[in-house]
Order: C-alpha cells, then structure tokens, then sequence
C-alpha cells in the first residue's frame, strides 16, 4: 500500500469518479467547474457548471451527472450562481439541467449521488439555508430516472444527509454527517442503521462501497478514511490528507478528495489536493 498526491492547489475538490479511459474526473466548488486528472497532465476544467458543483457520477449513458447546490458553501458564495439541481454534462461537455425539483419538493443544496442497482440516480439534499451543524431545515433523499421522473425516498430530520452510495441487492446507504450515522434503507423500504461514529471528530462525508461489501468512509474532521465491514463493524483506518471530503475505488486503490484547510475560499490560497492509496483494497481484503 502506498499514497501519491496527484494533484494540489484545488478549489475545494469532492465527489471524484473514474472514467471509462481512466481520467479522473471531480468537481472544484469553488471554480464552479468539474475538473479531470490525467497521468502526466496538469489538471483541466472538463465542463464549467456555474454554482457550487459537490459531486459527480458517471452515468449508464457515458454523461456525467453533477449535484449542484447552487453556490452556497459555508459563508462561500459563487459569483455565478445556479438554481439547486442535478446537472448532466454530456461527452461534448455540455451542460444541462436534469431536475430542479422532485415530485413537487423543490431541490435545496444536493450534495451527492448514486446510481442504483435499478438504473436510478438516487441523490442526497440536505436542506438550506447552511449552516450544517445547527440547520433547522429537513433532509431528503431522492431517486430520479433520466427522463427526470422521480420520488422521494426519505424525509429526514435535520440530520444532513450527505454521501450516498449503492449496493447490489439494491439497497441505498447514506451518511448523516452531523450526527455521525451511516443508515442502509433496503428495497422493502425499511431503513436501519448501519454505523455510529462514537468518535466526534468522525464526521462521515463521502463515501465508496467496494465489491466485498466494505465501506470506505472520507471523514472530514479526522484526517483520513474509515473502513468498516458490510455489517458495520470498524476495520481499519487510514490517514489521506487534510480534509477528506469523498473517494472513489479504481480496482483495488483508492482515490481521495481532499478539500484542504477549511476557509481556503481564495484562489491564491486554495489547499485541495487529489490523492490516490494504491493497492489499498487487497492490502485490506488479504
């Protein structure tokens, strides 16, 4: 197992997802824009989207799909900003909105996505105006279908839905950043809880569920990434940069966001970095 930085100086990097070519695709929030990473390249906008991009997916029909919490991050505000929406980007890098509300909610500030064993993209809102730790508002968890027609999945409290990722059976699992849950909904609709971070500084923000059933679980305030087995148990814990926001499994590695310092909202100070944990899967399967 070792970690290379592939990347630094980005404008608060989340949400990565690897392309059919191996690029490494991620959205810069703060310059409203997703970015690609290729081998021996320097890092490239791949599409401008306006707003506050938090995550991108790539999508049975070779587009990717963007969570666009319209600008707002913190006291962080884009100069150019966007109605709260699901965005697509098709391979010419046009940009397009998909939904904007879902079955008469209107969309508030998505933040991640998922596509599910059924082909719907399923999506976490955690509500606005932002202030996360003591927002009054209700979160939702929402699937949609390409054509845009969707549902809601889960009215949730003020928890902070965040990271959402999908499990073969069709299961849908989430994080609930500040009050440090993972819950698992399966496909009858009960939901259950999965995992309680005891630890306060262990506040789950994305997340990745590998073929084992293992979760790897990007902890913003502790440095590093959590891995727990498909039943919720802890094992193991690994040190990836600063501000782990996301990640995404290429094989048996893992590649991290890294949002950088917190408050790095100017372009002469921006601290995010790209980092990639080889070989991690086998190291933790074997």
């Amino acid at each position: 197992m070792r970690m290379r930085r592939l990347a630094e100086g980005l404008a608060w990097p989340e949400g990565p997802a690897v392309l059919p070519d191996g690029r490494i695709a991620f959205v810069e929030t703060y310059r409203s824009q997703v970015s690609v990473y290729e081998a021996g390249q320097p890092v490239r906008r791949l599409a401008y989207t306006g707003g506050g991009p938090n995550a991108t997916v790539t999508g049975p029909d070779g587009a990717l799909y963007v969570t666009q919490n319209g600008g707002v991050v913190g006291p962080w505000r884009a100069e150019d900003t966007r109605p709260p929406s699901i965005q697509r980007i098709d391979p010419s890098g046009t940009v397009e909105e998909l939904v904007t509300e879902v079955s008469g909610v209107k969309l508030a500030a998505p933040n991640d996505l998922v596509f599910g064993a059924d082909g719907r993209l399923y999506f976490t809102d955690p509500g606005g105006p932002f202030d996360p730790e003591h927002r009054p508002d209700p979160g939702h968890v929402f699937a949609v279908t390409l054509d845009g027609a969707g549902e809601v999945i889960a009215g949730l409290p003020p928890v902070y839905p965040n990271g959402i990722a999908a499990e073969p059976d069709g299961s849908i699992v989430w994080a609930e950043s500040y009050t440090r849950v993972l819950r698992r909904r399966r496909p009858d609709g009960r939901v259950r809880e999965v995992h309680r971070f005891a630890d306060e500084a262990a506040v789950p923000d994305g997340f990745k569920i590998a073929p084992d059933g293992r979760f790897y679980v990007a902890t913003v305030t502790s440095g590093g990434v959590h891995i727990l087995t498909a039943d919720g148990d802890p094992a193991g814990f690994v040190p990836t940069g600063t501000t782990p926001t996301n990640c995404a499994i290429d094989g048996s590695s893992l590649i991290v966001t890294d949002g950088g310092r917190p408050g790095d909202t100017e372009a002469a100070t921006y601290g995010g970095a790209l980092w990639l944990v080889e070989d991690l899967l086998a190291a933790v399967s074997g």
